[in-house]
């Protein structure tokens, strides 16, 4: 069954989905980092989005 994207939660905003192309655009965007930077960063600091943004802006 496929995950019910219409109900959210905090749970839901405070990690980002690597293999979301839309989830990893948003970070790209936000960041102004590309696509496979964000899946780079994913993959060293794990999927909290906090640790994510912060391990992008040291590079």
């Amino acid at each position: 069954m496929a995950d019910d994207k219409s109900k959210r939660g905090k749970a839901d905003r405070i990690r980002v989905a690597g293999g979301e192309r839309y989830e990893v655009a948003y970070v790209a965007k936000k960041t102004g980092k590309s696509p496979a930077a964000v899946k780079k960063a994913i993959k060293a600091a794990g999927p909290m989005r906090k640790k994510v943004e912060k391990k992008l802006k040291k590079k």
